[in-house]
């Protein structure tokens, strides 16, 4: 049997000595912050009592603290043999700090607890909510304060400071004896921890040239040597020292040279004073109006030195074309956190949804208990949720990332007695936000997503007597009308032999008052492309399932694009994706569909690229589809491309020069990854291309490629990029580091860096690529 060894106990000077330190460092990190002597922080990191709230039985006390690098946060366990790692969340996994009841956790389990002392915290991957009772009003709002506050100032920091406030706290990890120094042993561990496998004669010879005092240890400015050494963008002083001086100072003249010529900036002479300003951190070189090379370096890792065009990250192309010129942000079965057949239903999944710049949300109705209409994928063991708290949420959250409409697509399938609860519940909890007459003007085509700014719109069904609903409602008070169930489409036998039970009927008796929420969205059946001497009114619409559009775009790709001009049209996934997979948009997009719904819950390629389009144009949900899409005259055919004013042809060329900081993909301290880049290219069938890297062993610190590729784009207009980084295995599938995509109109050229993104498509604090980018026009 293997004997454990126990720590040595420290005396009660050492443990003084240790408390000092971590105030001393906490306090470090506080400033580095901008947050010193702040009394919201200062309670975090002195921690408190919290009621942790699971369900109506289970409410326990657990101890929560911030950790001295004011970055992660501990939580008391009474679980057995719980790992170290296990009770510490990072701050940069925090999505929102809610206060109040505004979880469904805290609406259901803690009403009899006054708002004042609630909060939660909710994370950015599908970790549930944490729910959170405070033992008075004082203490829940330093915790909300507190946690609101190094949030903001951490996303504030620049570049160079988050690298700075990580390696810091990494070699705070690898000081393992806590006495302020390194010794050989630790400076390999820390090495290890920051993703660098080095031998021992290289990691020997970097610790002799830091160690000028012959101590065997690295202390104060012999650490800070090691960190420069560490940190040396060689790459980029390259870059500097072709356009600065030999003092080390870029000059204004020169940096608008550098703008002009290599990053392709047409406004490079009124850009440049107003970098050096922005990013100079030297006061000489500012008043001289010069860049240094840190100055430089900080530039490159901003916004401004970002791959992404930063003026498509507000509100840029023309707003006030009919809302069917666009492509619009849109979620298949919303209330979803996970499958399609077991998973649990959430107002949450509403939410997160919203947020992430949806602008179609779709709602599942069906008769519940106490003549309360219910959420839930109908025929499967999908949990339920009241559709009046899912009307809650959409009213809180429409219009927090977006101005421009919701459009609700409704999925009905409950009696006349609940429609009518449906919507009571739509009319008196969105009020004005609900349209339920058409705007005056134009009836022959749709309003605008300018002129719809704060409205709700609701797609269903609409009873046969209204037929134009632009025209005013009449007094029919309920009949028959088809029934387009989704649900039933499921290929899974138990859910096809609930409906062979239930004895599905073809028809649906629409009340009167659900009818007339229905105003620019009617749902029809498709019955192929209207005859252009009869065009069907323009607020019909018709959802296809991905296999039923995908045919279509195939067979009479023309007429669909044609059709989409005046029509919306809504795509939906195909019965057999039961585990909440996702198709590609690209196909559908590529002939002007609008509503290409996804499973918003589940990570991939597909989401990837539906989030890079849907960057563009200020994540507003809403982004114009190019002229050829939108043109009555248009002949454009994706399936077979002639020559037309498609835009011209261009030739992408791309160098990968270099990786920064590449996040672990398995934990363990001695697993260190051997990353690779795919490039891939989306857009029509002649665009589609992928091309990769070599694979750099053992180095997710500051890999090195320097392989250059050259991208041929026939349709620049519908093509998006994607760089993804993975961790190269010879026996197993690569595993996933992370990636960024973004449209082909929105790329910058010249040395760019990006920002890697994670599977869920939150940025990494500080991983990045360096390339070069240059487009050309085709001969």
């Amino acid at each position: 049997m293997q004997c454990i060894r126990r720590q040595p106990k420290r005396s009660a000077s050492q443990e003084n000595i240790l408390r000092e330190q971590s105030r001393r460092v906490a306090a470090l990190n506080g400033i580095r912050l901008g947050l010193k002597d702040d009394k919201d922080l200062k309670f975090l990191l002195k921690g408190s009592q919290l009621l942790k709230v699971k369900s109506s039985s289970w409410r326990k006390e657990r101890f929560y603290k911030l950790q001295e690098d004011c970055k992660t946060i501990w939580q008391e366990s009474k679980k057995v043999l719980r790992s170290p790692e296990s009770q510490i969340f990072s701050i940069e996994d925090i999505r929102d700090v809610r206060s109040g009841h505004k979880t469904e956790g805290m609406e259901k389990y803690a009403k009899d607890v006054p708002e004042y002392r609630c909060f939660s915290i909710i994370f950015k991957d599908q970790r549930k909510n944490l729910d959170l009772i405070a033992s008075s009003e004082d203490d829940a709002n330093h915790w909300i304060s507190g946690l609101a506050k190094i949030i903001a100032h951490s996303n504030s920091m620049n570049q160079k400071q988050k690298l700075q406030h990580w390696i810091h706290t990494c070699l705070r990890k690898a000081d393992k004896n806590k006495d302020n120094k390194m010794s050989l042993k630790e400076l390999k561990d820390f090495l290890k921890e920051v993703n660098i496998e080095v031998d021992d004669y290289h990691a020997k010879k970097i610790f002799q040239h830091c160690d000028k005092s012959k101590t065997e240890a690295l202390e104060d400015d012999e650490i800070e040597e090691f960190y420069k050494i560490l940190t040396e963008r060689k790459e980029i002083d390259k870059i500097f020292q072709k356009y600065s001086d030999a003092e080390g100072f870029m000059s204004c003249q020169n940096l608008v040279r550098f703008l002009y010529e290599t990053q392709q900036e047409e406004d490079a002479v009124v850009a440049a004073p107003a970098l050096i300003q922005k990013y100079e951190p030297n006061e000489r070189a500012k008043r001289g109006n010069a860049m240094t090379k840190d100055g430089f370096l900080m530039y490159l890792l901003s916004d401004d030195g970002n791959i992404f065009n930063s003026s498509h990250r507000k509100v840029y192309q023309d707003m006030t074309q009919p809302l069917s010129h666009y492509l619009v942000s849109s979620s298949h079965n919303t209330y979803l956190m996970e499958d399609q057949l077991t998973g649990p239903s959430s107002t949450e999944a509403y939410i997160r949804a919203l947020t992430k710049g949806c602008r179609c949300v779709e709602l599942d109705c069906w008769d519940g208990p106490n003549s309360e209409p219910i959420i839930y994928h109908g025929y499967t063991l999908t949990s339920k949720i009241l559709f009046s708290d899912v009307i809650k949420a959409i009213k809180n959250y429409a219009f927090k990332t977006s101005p421009y409409p919701v459009i609700i697509s409704l999925e009905n399938h409950c009696s006349v007695e609940q429609q009518k609860v449906m919507a009571q519940h739509m009319t008196t909890i969105l009020q004005d936000m609900l349209l339920v007459a058409p705007l005056d003007g134009n009836k022959s085509q749709f309003p605008s997503p300018e002129q719809l700014k704060g409205k709700i719109l609701v797609k269903g069904k609409k009873l046969s007597r209204q037929e134009d609903p632009t025209n005013g409602n009449n007094n029919l008070e309920a009949e028959d009308v088809s029934d387009e169930d989704e649900a039933a489409e499921i290929e899974d036998e138990s859910v096809k032999t609930e409906i062979q039970q239930k004895g599905k009927s073809d028809t649906l008796k629409l009340a009167k008052e659900l009818s007339d929420t229905v105003v620019y969205c009617k749902s029809v059946h498709f019955n192929g492309f209207e005859d252009p001497n009869h065009p069907r009114p323009f607020y019909e619409m018709s959802s296809f399932t991905e296999s039923k559009a995908l045919k279509l775009a195939q067979e009479a790709g023309t007429s669909f694009i044609h059709h989409n001009i005046r029509h919306l049209s809504r795509i939906y996934p195909a019965g057999w994706r039961t585990d909440s997979s996702n198709y590609s948009p690209i196909d559908l997009w590529n002939v002007g569909c609008q509503i290409v719904a996804l499973n918003f819950q589940t990570a991939g390629t597909e989401m990837d690229v539906y989030q890079g389009r849907f960057q563009d144009n200020g994540f507003s949900g809403y982004v114009l589809k190019p002229e050829f899409l939108r043109d009555e005259q248009t002949k454009f055919n994706p399936k077979s491309i002639t020559e037309g004013t498609w835009g011209t042809k261009k030739k992408l060329l791309l160098k990968i020069i270099s990786g920064q900081q590449l996040p672990k993909v398995n934990k363990s301290k001695n697993s260190i990854v051997d990353p690779k880049v795919t490039i891939e290219i989306h857009g029509v069938q002649q665009d589609n291309n992928k091309k990769q890297t070599k694979v750099i062993e053992n180095n997710g610190f500051n890999p090195k490629w320097d392989e250059e590729f050259t991208f041929d784009i026939e349709i620049p207009a519908l093509a998006l990029v994607r760089f993804v980084v993975e961790d190269f295995d010879m026996s197993t599938k690569n595993d996933f580091i992370g990636q960024y995509t973004l449209p082909f109109t929105s790329l910058k050229q010249g040395y760019r860096h990006i920002h890697l993104l994670t599977k869920n498509g939150d940025p990494y604090s500080s991983s990045t690529l360096f390339v070069y980018i240059d487009i050309q026009d085709c001969d």
